[in-house]
């Protein structure tokens, strides 16, 4: 250290000797240049740049998250389940067992698991959008704000196929935030998550959009809709439900998931577009389920394969591999082998972008259509029906058609569960094709179990149909004559 401090001291003799020298022809020149007028050396010409101090000075493209941030933290809100299982282990069934011989009380063990999430408030009065898998199951619903008031929540409604809930709390003049138009997010475009990861309240982070119409296949196959606007904002468990924002502090998503091979942020999370929010929420205040419309097709991803194989031009759409007896596109004109370049005015190129066109609509809406028919361009104005194969609007404990299944089934009544000594059921109202044709099961047994999970609504059974995590699906129930049965099907 002596050795370079000493020698960047004689450095600096060396400039002030050089300085001093300087300085001393500087002024003979300036004696000189009084007594006769000569040329000005080039060293007098240059010119010294203006000294300025430096300063990040925003423009009109620079994001502000400040006013979005503000705007959302106290819409945002921590949500806390409590889900309460009674024990099934060894040592249960003895003790009660022993309580039985010996004259002990019997004593019922539960266990309680608790879960935290994020939701966002969508009016002043205490309706609250989350994720489905937040609050399933859930025995209980506690409610944190921002400004650390606790409330309990009940739940509205919930909807498997989009992992969509809706809760409310007893309140009024809640902060809450407005819908934007998710159709209009850009790739490229700034975004805010917002939401509790980690169970640390009000937190922001902030990223762009790195993708839209993305499917990961999370909520299972038949009905769901998985059309995500995929992000680079840090979210991570504790953010599900939360809010992602756009600049302007609009609701543009619903947090849901992330990829990772850890369970934290690795650098991609996945919201639900606000514009399936919106109808989501709509359907389940005024109905208490979600209203689906559908085309009646068989769609398939448009690759230049299937384009090849089928003497495509281009691979512009989504491919029609059939239409549906009855359906709507089939009632329209639309045929198999058509491709779907466009749905409600909006291009769609893609399976998922289609289903979430469509997931925008309720039966009895009418939708116009563009085919490619081999170069040939059709629009078609079709009306949407509903599972069932009409424009009744569904309600909750109204009959329902299980695609799945291949049965429409109703919320089994009062007087079939006590004349069945059962707690709960889905009644079979009819038998369509699918996997119960043929089985000998009658119309009117009544389903009470799926994959061990006690049903009781459409909703019930499209979450233990989706928590079935190996291929055997298994049933009980009950028949018409009181037969208590269970079967298994793959």
């Amino acid at each position: 250290m002596r050795k370079v401090s000493l020698t960047l001291m004689l450095a600096g003799l060396l400039m002030a000797a050089s300085c001093g020298n300087l300085t001393q022809k500087t002024e003979d020149n300036s004696n000189e240049t009084q007594q006769q007028q000569e040329p000005v050396s080039q060293i007098e010409q240059v010119q010294q740049p203006q000294v300025q101090r430096a300063a990040f000075i925003p423009t009109e493209s620079t994001p502000d998250f400040v006013d979005a941030a503000e705007r959302s933290v106290d819409a945002v809100v921590h949500i806390m389940t409590k889900v309460v299982r009674q024990s099934n282990t060894y040592d249960d069934f003895f003790g009660a067992l022993l309580g039985q011989i010996y004259g002990y009380p019997g004593q019922t063990r539960n266990n309680t698991m608790v879960a935290y999430g994020s939701g966002v408030v969508l009016t002043p009065d205490g309706y609250i959008v989350t994720n489905n898998h937040v609050v399933e199951g859930a025995d209980e619903v506690e409610v944190t704000f921002n400004n650390k008031v606790k409330k309990t929540a009940t739940i509205i409604g919930t909807d498997p196929t989009t992992d969509l809930a809706l809760i409310k709390v007893e309140a009024s003049d809640l902060p809450f935030l407005t819908f934007g138009d998710s159709d209009n997010v850009r790739i490229g475009e700034w975004v805010l998550a917002v939401g509790n990861p980690f169970n640390l309240t009000s937190t922001v982070t902030a990223g762009i959009v790195s993708a839209k119409a993305r499917n990961l296949s999370i909520l299972g196959e038949g009905t769901s809709v998985e059309s995500f606007i995929q992000t680079d904002a840090a979210v991570n468990p504790g953010n599900s439900g939360g809010a992602l924002v756009n600049t302007k502090g609009e609701l543009v998503g619903i947090n849901a998931a992330i990829a990772s091979h850890t369970g934290s942020y690795e650098g991609y999370s996945f919201a639900i577009p606000s514009n399936i929010v919106r109808k989501v929420v709509d359907d389940l205040l005024l109905y208490g389920t979600t209203q689906r419309g559908y085309l009646g097709v068989q769609i398939a991803e448009l690759t230049q394969e299937l384009a090849d194989k089928e003497g495509l031009e281009n691979i512009d759409g989504v491919y029609v591999a059939d239409v549906t007896e009855g359906g709507a596109a089939k009632l329209a004109g639309i045929k198999a082998g058509d491709v779907i370049t466009s749905v409600g005015g909006k291009k769609v190129n893609s399976t998922t972008q289609l289903r979430e066109s469509v997931a925008q609509f309720r039966p009895g809406d009418k939708v116009e259509v563009e085919v490619n028919r081999h170069g040939s361009h059709h629009r078609y104005d079709l009306t949407l029906l509903n599972e069932a194969g009409n424009v009744d609007v569904v309600r909750n404990g109204d009959s329902f058609f299980s695609s799945d299944l291949g049965l429409m089934l109703q919320p089994v009544n009062q007087n079939d569960m006590s004349r069945l000594n059962i707690k709960n059921g889905l009644k079979i109202m009819e038998i369509r094709q699918g996997r119960f044709q043929g089985s000998g099961v009658p119309e009117g047994f009544v389903i009470t179990k799926v994959n061990g999970v006690s049903v009781n609504s459409k909703a019930d059974l499209e979450n233990a149909l989706k928590s079935n995590r190996s291929r055997r699906t298994t049933i009980d129930g009950v028949s018409p004559n009181g037969m208590v049965m269970n079967f298994y099907y793959y």
